[in-house]
């Protein structure tokens, strides 16, 4: 077990190098940068004072040099300085992280919970009218976009009810209770598409396991449903869903963009498409890493998962 978990935490090490790498020179590879944004905006170009301005911010020196100063940086926790606010780059990101966070949490949230219960009963009730509504609900939530659906329950609410959800960000130590039905509504929409791809998974590998011997065996001993489905037939079938959860969530984090758009959230997702159109490269490129070290994160912790849900897997030879 030692020796896999090291083995994973070096190939997690050499995944984030590369990504960083990626980072940096796709972001360099953009056209423009931000001293001329700066000078566009003013109306004059004076080469002397953008030289100046590049010396200042450091993108005069060689590509190599700002690429081994930023991840220095980046590993001792410093995300350097937003040319765009001039404040440091983890007060910019600080408040908009959390946002974010909660989004994706109660999202894969909602998804686990109304699409493994979903996916068991489909699978259990196989071709009976409960399956094929369960289906159809299904296959409705991976063809609606998120935001789509998230826009027509605000107008649902407002039309039908009455009910006006706030446009105006509430933070939970404000007011626990308004924080948290301002997140229900975003959460629910983002996660039902999630849910609905659970489901269908989830569905897949329960039939391809009640199919079993051990199962059928477990039948004929008597033991109860609950016993024989949950106990014996989903355990040996969540390695999938397992999979597919890590990977939910690290889309989630980075593909809140429209979401947090649609209902007014200050999220990083959404302050990242601002900071790219400035090219405000410390910004762009320190949160497109933590999203990347969240990611890495994630599925390592799948990966350790494995060891809980099937212990056949031989660890010391991966």
């Amino acid at each position: 077990m030692r020796v896999y978990v090291f083995k994973r935490l070096v190939i997690a090490g050499v995944t984030l190098l590369g990504m960083s790498m990626l980072i940096f020179v796709l972001m360099r590879l953009a056209p423009g940068n931000i001293t001329d944004i700066v000078f566009e905006s003013a109306g004059y170009v004076d080469e002397a004072d953008r030289k100046r301005l590049e010396a200042e911010l450091g993108i005069d020196k060689p590509v190599a040099v700002q690429y081994a100063h930023w991840l220095g940086e980046f590993v001792r926790g410093d995300l350097g300085k937003s040319y765009r606010y001039d404040l440091p780059a983890w007060e910019v990101i600080k408040p908009r992280l959390p946002v974010t966070l909660e989004l994706a949490v109660l999202a894969i949230g909602f998804s686990v919970l109304l699409g493994v219960p979903a996916g068991v009963i489909s699978a259990t009730r196989r071709g009976r009218p409960l399956d094929y509504a369960l289906r159809v609900l299904s296959l409705a939530g991976l063809s609606m976009p998120s935001f789509w659906l998230g826009m027509i329950v605000i107008l649902l609410l407002v039309r039908s009810l009455g009910v006006i959800p706030s446009m105006t960000y509430v933070s939970p130590f404000e007011n626990l209770g308004a924080n948290l039905f301002q997140f229900l509504l975003p959460g629910l929409a983002v996660g039902y598409r999630s849910s609905a791809l659970i489901m269908r998974i989830t569905r897949s590998a329960m039939l391809e396991v009640l199919r079993e011997d051990y199962i059928r065996t477990a039948w004929a001993k008597g033991q109860r449903e609950t016993q024989v489905v949950w106990r014996h037939a989903f355990k040996n079938a969540s390695l999938p869903v397992v999979t597919l959860i890590g990977i939910e969530f690290a889309f989630l984090i980075g593909g809140l963009i429209v979401t947090e758009t649609v209902f007014n959230l200050p999220g990083v997702a959404r302050y990242l498409v601002d900071a790219i159109q400035v090219r405000d490269y410390p910004i762009v490129q320190n949160l497109v890493m933590l999203i990347a070290v969240v990611v890495v994160l994630a599925n390592l912790a799948v990966d350790l998962l494995y060891t809980w849900l099937d212990p056949r897997i031989k660890y010391g030879s991966a």
